[in-house]
């Protein structure tokens, strides 16, 4: 700017300059007749206005560079878009600083298809919401459901609307059939999550689906744990869900309680864009879920979880034909009081703090056999723990206890360093493995 300024001051010197040699050799010139005379004076009265007119375009031209180079230099404050009609950034910005966290807009994208029953989540989201500015609500549709995509635009301008471009079949392995869905589930999130970092450039997002219900205090929780995620690199995701948080598996008591936890459990969470920059290029073909928990996605970081679920699925119908809904999903416990996290001290979650005190908790607990939880004996002994040694002795344990029993990559729901935290008739357990614990095993799964 400042050179482009100094190139208008030469031209606006050198026109003076010319001009002004100008008239001297006009003046200079011998006398002449008289006629000659008059068209000469006239010719100069002539040359000299045109001087000054130039003069001031020259000036205004310099006083307008100096005016938008100082507009130019105050603009930085990004613009949230409206539409996903903005062009795609060239490379993601450089994470802010952790006293940036209060004032980052999450957005809260929610991917839907074919569930009219959106309204239920939108309503929810929109109710609970503290402010639009700072979470404002993008739906993204895939299925191209007519009667879906009525009920969404009926919100007007309360939720941004934009839809997946690409709703073809996609090509699957032959025994893969039944599993299309899953193909196409995988090929939406990839598209949605790429509008809301790469075209609406995010510093970080809030992804819940459409058959998701969420707690009073869902975007406190998110706003309070968001500077946790931007301080512990160790941590991954914030997740709203846990899984073994059926109503008479959690102390509805400890709302405010949270824990770190190995295993990815979606519904309901927030990542950052450089996870984002990190999981895009590799991003799998279909059973995107699975695929986060896997170690080499993982890489040994960890999600916020908490004690008391604040999303509740209502969704039986889906590509999952109902899987685990009747068994559990349907009971997980959604709070219902709102818990103040962003005035509470949350640090005791960062990793090593965390392992300071939790891993003491666990193995001083005493420890008991099945048997004698089943029997709701040994109750003086308060907060216990149950040792497994083994995949299928977890197995065994959790579905005596009415714990999910599935393994991904090794890691139990739920689980930290192998640690399932629940509440089975009326009291702590802690369903652990040995102490020496050394790592997951992937053949457990």
């Amino acid at each position: 700017m400042l050179k482009k300024s100094s190139l208008v001051l030469w031209g606006a010197a050198l026109f003076i300059a010319w001009h002004g040699l100008l008239l001297l050799f006009l003046w200079s010139r011998p006398p002449s007749p008289a006629a000659d005379g008059a068209r000469l004076t006239a010719e100069v009265i002539r040359l000299a206005q045109d001087a000054e007119t130039e003069l001031e375009r020259q000036k205004e031209l310099l006083r307008q560079i100096h005016r938008y180079s100082q507009l130019w230099g105050r603009r930085r404050v990004p613009i949230t878009p409206k539409s996903s009609q903005i062009p795609p950034r060239l490379s993601p910005p450089p994470p802010p600083p952790l006293t940036d966290a209060a004032d980052t807009v999450l957005p809260v994208l929610v991917l839907a298809c074919d569930r009219s029953t959106v309204r239920r989540c939108l309503d929810k989201l929109l109710r609970y919401r503290p402010s639009a500015q700072r979470f404002p609500v993008i739906v993204s549709q895939d299925c191209g459901h007519a009667e879906t995509a009525a009920v969404i635009a009926s919100y007007g301008d309360a939720v941004a609307h934009i839809r997946q471009p690409d709703l073809s079949d996609i090509p699957v392995p032959a025994e893969h059939r039944k599993f299309q869905g899953y193909y196409k589930i995988a090929r939406h999130y990839r598209w949605a999550l790429g509008q809301v970092f790469r075209t609406f450039r995010y510093r970080a997002a809030i992804v819940v689906e459409d058959d998701l219900e969420i707690a009073p205090d869902f975007f406190e929780y998110f706003q309070a744990a968001f500077p946790l995620l931007l301080a512990d690199r160790s941590l991954w995701c914030i997740s709203a869900w846990n899984d073994n948080g059926k109503e008479q598996m959690v102390d509805v008591g400890q709302a405010d309680l949270l824990y770190r936890t190995d295993f990815f459990p979606g519904l309901g969470w927030l990542l950052l864009a450089e996870l984002w920059d990190e999981l895009e290029p590799k991003w799998p073909r279909a059973f995107w879920d699975d695929w986060m928990r896997q170690p080499e996605q993982r890489r040994d970081r960890s999600c916020i979880r908490p004690e008391v679920s604040r999303t509740m699925t209502f969704g039986r119908k889906g590509v999952s034909h109902g899987q685990f809904f009747d068994q559990y999903l349907k009971f997980i416990k959604l709070n219902d009081r709102f818990v103040p996290f962003t005035q509470l001290d949350l640090s005791y979650l960062k990793k090593e703090e965390y392992e300071r005190s939790f891993l003491p908790k666990v193995y001083g607990a005493p420890e008991v056999k099945v048997e004698e939880l089943q029997g709701n004996r040994r109750r003086e002994l308060g907060t216990v723990r149950l040792q497994y040694s083994g995949r299928d002795s977890f197995k065994a344990f959790a579905k005596a206890l009415g714990l999910m029993d599935d393994l991904k990559s090794g890691v139990p729901r739920a689980g930290y360093r192998g640690i399932v935290s629940f509440v089975y008739r009326g009291r702590r357990v802690y369903l652990a493995p040995p102490s020496d614990w050394t790592g997951y095993d992937p053949s457990w799964s």
